[in-house]
């Protein structure tokens, strides 16, 4: 049997830490090795612990969330990080990813997707994950079967099909390019698809963009 995924949980409030706590310690595959509510109190429990993923809250006291993922980064650049947000703006999505994050998750998601994306970073993924309904090129619903694809990725997904780069994307979104990748990387997930051309077949014969 293989070892369980080691995580460490932080956040500054209890209710929430608890809550985290008690939905991933119900996965047989997930061992929640520690669990802080302050950035210094993270960092060493870091250094003592040893997690393969830390799940972290993005405002954070002393220092914040984003502080937290930049030293990880640079002194365990082995642990994974996920960050945890209330805020589904580009401006916070932006600000966690050129930090180095992994994923980004937001708080309304529930806990078996949470289980799901830590799993995902263990194995080298990177996540983008919010609740969405499924939309295609006009936004109304697809019906059963649909990818549910958040309205940006839609928005990414019709401008691949027209033949746009990462590049121009990030232009038109004021967005960065490295955040459209994040994106893609998570369409490619949803669609069952590999590259571009791929998600541009599936987007043109599901009918998900304008032919």
């Amino acid at each position: 049997m293989d070892a369980a995924l080691k995580v460490l949980v932080a956040d500054d409030h209890p209710l929430i830490l608890q809550g985290l706590r008690r939905s991933l310690e119900a996965c047989d595959d997930i061992d929640v090795v520690g669990e802080a509510q302050s950035g210094t109190e993270l960092l060493a429990l870091v250094e003592r612990r040893a997690p393969d993923v830390v799940l972290l809250d993005m405002r954070m006291p002393e220092p914040d969330g984003l502080e937290c993922v930049r030293e990880i980064r640079k002194s365990w650049p082995d642990v994974r990080t996920v960050v945890l947000s209330a805020c589904d703006d580009a401006e916070s999505i932006d600000a966690a990813l050129l930090a180095g994050a992994n994923a980004y998750v937001l708080k309304s998601v529930g806990a078996t997707d949470i289980a799901a994306v830590l799993r995902q970073v263990s194995a080298g993924g990177a996540v983008f994950h919010a609740p969405s309904r499924p939309v295609g090129s006009n936004g109304a619903d697809d019906g059963p079967g649909s990818p549910l694809l958040t309205e940006r990725e839609s928005a990414i997904l019709a401008a691949v099909a027209e033949g746009k780069t990462s590049k121009a994307i990030s232009s038109d979104l004021w967005v960065s390019e490295h955040t459209v990748k994040f994106h893609l990387t998570n369409i490619y997930r949803k669609l069952g698809v590999a590259n571009r051309s791929g998600a541009i077949r599936y987007a043109y014969e599901h009918g998900l963009v304008s032919s």
